[in-house]
């Protein structure tokens, strides 16, 4: 069966360009579910029937597979059960009598535009390190950046002059992101004053990467999260924040504001809509809270 997933893989990897995580995903999804077969001696794909694929799921709750990654997992095993049928390879798709997960829709943690400024007036930017960071914040922010996409930028992508920026996003698909003024300066700034300091540190080129780290190599995920981590408790926020805050915040503000949500859309680069609608979501918990906090019949306001 694992000679099926692999040609299956080599599909979705030609013809969808799919990323290196998303296709490890899809591997570790069905080979443990090719696993689960086998050992309860079923080793021909065809043979493989609607029940099986029941107490296969069923197992997997009773075990603690949560509503999200029991979605994950009939999404992958959907896609390749229409490969196989599509390939010929069985008669009948098995998963056709699987129902779908119910998902509990958890709404990603925002910042107010409060809590933003702070954290972004937190670095010192009179040192190269804190100059570095103050960029690094401000384009998430102003760009609502995937933090993979952030520390991937080279200065070659940047088209200041039009206001731009060029993003290389999942899939490799590629996007034009608009960029504000505030990170068109400090980036600039960055530039000029703190990232020639860092790269003299690195007698290897870094191929024009925009970000770099204190060794002058490129920033990494880890260090992107530092320094998101860094500033968030310099500014005194107890909440939870990482890079993909930032993201949710800029989506968040914008809808707040009366962008159009096709426009949001592009900008974060969703291949679907109904992914960016979250924010819509997000958009009307901040308007209800506001009516319980200070409504004089609100839940939480004091009669």
């Amino acid at each position: 069966m694992i000679v099926f997933l692999k040609e299956y893989l080599s599909v979705l990897r030609l013809e969808k360009n799919l990323s290196d995580n998303t296709l490890n995903s899809y591997r570790n999804d069905i080979s443990k579910f090719i696993k689960y077969m086998e050992e309860e001696g079923i080793t021909d794909l065809s043979l493989i029937k609607s029940p099986a694929i029941a107490k296969y799921f069923e197992i997997q709750r009773k075990v603690g597979l949560g509503s999200t990654t029991t979605a994950r997992y009939l999404s992958s095993l959907n896609g390749f059960f229409s490969f196989l049928l599509d390939s010929k390879y069985i008669e009948t798709n098995p998963m056709e009598k699987i129902p779908s997960a119910k998902i509990a829709r958890n709404l990603p943690p925002v910042l107010s535009f409060y809590e933003i400024e702070k954290i972004l007036n937190s670095p010192l930017t009179d040192n190269k390190l804190g100059l570095r960071d103050k960029a690094v914040l401000e384009l998430l922010y102003s760009c609502g950046l995937r933090v993979s996409e952030l520390i991937n930028l080279k200065i070659s992508d940047l088209f200041f002059r039009e206001e731009v920026i060029r993003v290389l996003g999942k899939g490799n698909k590629e996007r034009i992101v608009p960029v504000g003024e505030s990170a068109v300066e400090w980036v600039n700034e960055y530039i000029r004053s703190s990232r020639p300091l860092l790269e003299s540190r690195n007698k290897i080129n870094p191929a024009g990467v925009l970000f770099l780290n204190n060794r002058g190599t490129k920033l990494s995920r880890m260090g992107a999260w530092k320094i998101v981590a860094r500033y968030t408790k310099e500014a005194g926020i107890e909440k939870e924040v990482h890079p993909h805050t930032f993201r949710h915040s800029f989506a968040t503000h914008l809808l707040e504001g009366g962008a159009d949500l096709r426009a949001v859309q592009e900008m974060l680069g969703h291949s679907d809509i109904s992914t960016t609608q979250i924010y819509t979501h997000i958009d009307r918990e901040y308007v209800k809270q506001v009516h319980r906090d200070f409504h004089p019949r609100g839940s939480n306001a004091k009669h």
